[in-house]
């Protein structure tokens, strides 16, 4: 059949006018060019342009019968409204001009006669319910490792009548890995319905519980290991479980100075925008100090160590 322009239009071949209308309406709102400004130009340009074409052969009785009995082909040969015999007259042949486009919008929206351009100012002077966001709380884990989760949302949604519902639906949000706290998942127009509104978009927002043996510093992990001043002076070999449950053993053989700070390429957080890549985890060493010393324990250091009072 070539083009379905019951696919575009989404509706069933059994589809009513009225089917027909709620749908074009609903996609074409949508994928204006002059309102859908977060997709690309030339994106939003070419729906625009088959749910227009779509519903220009839909809504025409005639040309929809033609189309459901032979096809798109059957509206290009040029059959006339006695479905069999091709009409030769020149300029008679099916062909959408994308510039109708917005002749179908105006005409659609505001009536053949309003005399009213469609700008981009119109459009974005069409109202919108407002938008609802919700706070999404997510472990480091799992935005370490990145997740899909469900979610169950309950929204106002108006009938034929404007009569208004509540819907229940099931949204799957896919958690990338090295999402960061305040990113924003968009769900267009999934929010409430308003009277003379198009529906609002519902907006969930990131946001990080706080773990156990982590801090995050931007792509950075941090981990704070408190040591003995013994084992700052002798070495020490520190052992990390990190987020997927891999065990790191970093051992430490030069003498650790108070505010040091070990740095483990490549073993922070995954860097969304930069797949394959990761952060660096960092080991903060906190020297404990002992808060008394017996006077044999001060001989004994002061032997060991007096040697070096010249040193940094």
């Amino acid at each position: 059949m070539g083009v379905d322009y019951y696919n575009i239009l989404k509706v069933t071949r059994t589809a009513t006018e009225s089917d027909i209308k709620k749908s074009y309406k609903k996609l074409a709102m949508k994928w204006h060019p002059d309102k859908n400004i977060s997709v690309n130009d030339k994106v939003a340009e070419s729906k625009f342009k088959q749910i227009s074409e779509a519903y220009y052969v839909l809504s025409d009785p005639k040309k929809r019968q033609i189309y459901d009995l032979y096809g798109e082909e059957g509206l290009k040969s040029g059959l006339n409204d006695d479905m069999g015999v091709a009409n030769t007259k020149p300029g008679s042949r099916f062909r959408f001009d994308p510039r109708d486009a917005d002749q179908i919008f105006e005409e659609f929206f505001y009536g053949a006669d309003s005399g009213r351009g469609v700008t981009g100012l119109d459009l974005k002077n069409i109202k919108k319910a407002e938008t609802v966001e919700n706070k999404l709380s997510c472990g480091l884990e799992e935005l370490y490792k990145g997740s899909k989760r469900k979610m169950q949302i309950s929204r106002i949604v108006l009938d034929d009548t404007g009569k208004p519902g509540t819907l229940e639906e099931i949204l799957t949000i896919h958690i990338k890995p090295g999402w960061k706290k305040g990113t924003k998942i968009t769900f267009p127009e999934k929010g409430n319905q308003e009277a003379g509104a198009a529906p609002g978009d519902l907006i969930f927002v990131i946001d990080e519980k706080p773990h156990d043996t982590f801090k995050r510093d931007g792509n950075d992990l941090v981990f704070t290991k408190r040591i003995s001043l013994l084992e700052a002076l002798t070495g020490k070999t520190i052992k990390v479980t990190t987020l997927d449950g891999r065990n790191l053993v970093v051992p430490i053989t030069d003498i650790i100075k108070p505010g040091h700070e070990e740095v483990i390429q490549n073993e922070g957080m995954p860097i969304s925008k930069e797949p394959g890549k990761k952060g660096n985890l960092r080991i903060k060493i906190d020297i404990k100090f002992p808060s008394r010393l017996s006077s044999e324990q001060k001989s004994d250091l002061k032997r060991v160590l007096g040697g070096n009072r010249g040193d940094d």
